[in-house]
């Protein structure tokens, strides 16, 4: 995976992934489609999702930077 496309997902990811978090958007969805169950578990799913998409930004910057330099 090239690094635009690394860093494009990263930053797509934790963008939804925290939109979903801090606002009510998850929950007002799956209310309406009768999966109100599930909110209790969104913690457990979302918290762990926004670290990882956050890695991966993250390491898609790095790989930039360490691209970056070496080249010059």
């Amino acid at each position: 995976m090239n690094d635009k496309r690394l860093m494009t997902t990263g930053i797509v990811g934790t963008v939804l992934t925290a939109l979903c978090c801090f606002t009510p958007v998850l929950i007002v969805l799956l209310t309406r489609v009768g999966l109100s169950a599930a909110i209790g578990y969104l913690d457990i799913v979302l918290l762990p999702a926004l670290a990882v998409f956050m890695a991966i930004t993250l390491y898609a910057f790095w790989r930039q930077r360490s691209s970056k330099t070496t080249v010059r």
